[in-house]
């Protein structure tokens, strides 16, 4: 007979997974390769959850029940190969949580974009009178919220709106969505998956399970997502996302969106509303609202309530959050832009003379599409980050000035300095996070106290 389940890693993922291991009666375990903070063991003891730092038992592996991984740990891990090697399985926390829920789920997923339409989605749900859930890589662990989510006396939501990255839905062995929406697909975490296609392959997880009962939006204008759906199949119905206006070789779709007319446009029935009505403003964000949309139609959302829910919609924090204006010069947080293509969108989205702050941990980052926009738009390079010479180097003759900072806090107030009135400042980094900040959502709350602090 097999031991209990064992968690590997102990952020949010595995602390959810060991959350729903606990409400669902099932003896877990929580290892983690470092330190587990002195918080989470309390919370994880205080449930009878046995805790293991500083590594991993390989015995203890060897007899689990089943393996939960986190989604940062690779999947050529040790650890993982010694529990296959045993016979025994391994999944994701995205996974375990979709095999417990009854809901609905309608999963979020592509390159960019996808933390704003999960959010828009749910809002629109809600705005609609569903009983619908968020979670997933938006911040809440989809496990440790549908535990919550079971506890409440009205049970299980309805509807559980789902944001999910390449790394969850890599780790996917069954899970289904009843709507998959896949925005867009341009070259990101190269260092993990080794090459797009393999990126792509993860992606398409989404779908790759759906049957005909199922609904696939896709944006049909996205060439690398283009060139996904070509070399592979889904049997979900499938509902084509895109700017022009439908044709008699496109149709039927479900949404379509004509620029000459300034219309957001769903057929089947039709529906329109002005461009100038809607909470997100900019191109990619029309794309993000339309596929949110085409989903809240699915769930049978009327009219009226999809109106009200896209003129209402508040922007997720650190996704081109304005943080305030000092004296005269604009500060924008888009600290969630950890890729090249999340910061084209930020960067030509600029209306002003702009001073931008970026770096990080650099992904096998190729830089050259940004380099028109920069040239352009930018006077001022702020790199922030342990190390920036590839990103010096790619913008040596693009900008004016390059300046290095170690902060947050410095590369805001050397903005301020730096800028002139009707400037922006613009925090769009390109990078993941993690030489400086414990998370992209750390960096952003730095930034913002320092522009606060001025």
């Amino acid at each position: 007979m097999r031991d209990a389940v064992t968690i590997l890693g102990a952020g949010e993922s595995g602390m959810g997974a060991a959350q729903l291991c606990h409400a669902l009666g099932m003896p877990c375990r929580v290892s983690d390769a470092g330190t587990i903070s002195e918080e989470r063991k309390a919370s994880l003891h205080a449930r009878n959850i046995t805790t293991e730092e500083g590594g991993h038992d390989r015995a203890l592996i060897e007899a689990a029940s089943l393996v939960i991984k986190s989604p940062g740990i690779p999947s050529d891990a040790a650890p993982l190969q010694w529990a296959r090697a045993a016979g025994i399985e391994v999944i994701g926390e995205l996974e375990f949580a979709s095999r417990h829920t009854a809901a609905k789920i309608a999963a979020v997923t592509g390159t960019n974009g996808k933390t704003t339409t999960t959010a828009l989605l749910h809002h629109l749900l809600v705005q609609g009178g569903v009983d619908a859930g968020c979670a997933g890589n938006i911040g809440t662990s989809f496990a440790g919220a549908v535990a919550t989510a079971q506890e409440r006396p009205q049970g299980d939501h309805a509807v559980w709106v789902v944001e999910a990255s390449s790394f969850q839905l890599e780790d996917t062995a069954t899970f289904r969505p009843d709507i998959a929406i896949l925005l867009n697909i341009t070259p990101d975490h190269l260092d993990r998956h080794g090459n797009e296609a393999a990126y792509g392959d993860a992606k398409w997880n989404i779908t790759s399970r759906q049957t005909a009962e199922d609904h696939l939006i896709v944006v049909a204008d996205d060439p690398g997502l283009s060139a996904l759906r070509k070399r592979n199949t889904t049997q979900a119905q499938v509902h084509a996302v895109q700017m022009a206006p439908p044709t008699s070789e496109t149709a039927p779709l479900l949404a379509a969106h004509s620029i000459d007319k300034q219309r957001f446009t769903f057929l089947n029935p039709p529906f329109t509303m002005s461009m100038q009505e809607l909470a997100l403003q900019g191109k990619h964000n029309l794309y993000n609202s339309m596929a949110a949309g085409v989903a809240a139609r699915i769930l049978e959302i009327n009219d009226a309530d999809l109106r009200a829910g896209f003129t209402h919609f508040s922007n997720m924090e650190h996704r081109l959050e304005h943080v305030c204006d000092v004296n005269d010069i604009s500060f924008i947080n888009d600290s969630k832009a950890t890729n090249v293509n999340a910061t084209w969108y930020a960067l030509d989205s600029m209306t002003s003379p702009t001073v931008w702050i970026a770096g990080g941990v650099d992904k096998g980052n190729d830089y050259t599409s940004l380099i028109p926009l920069v040239g352009d738009k930018v006077h001022t390079l702020i790199c922030l980050g342990k190390e920036n010479k590839k990103l010096k180097k790619a913008f040596a003759t693009a900008v004016t000035r390059i300046l290095e900072v170690e902060s947050a806090e410095e590369a805001a107030l050397l903005g301020y300095n730096i800028a002139q009135p009707g400037d922006t400042v613009l925090l769009s980094p390109a990078c993941a996070s993690f030489d400086l900040f414990s998370s992209y959502e750390e960096r952003g709350h730095r930034f913002k106290s320092g522009v606060r602090s001025i």
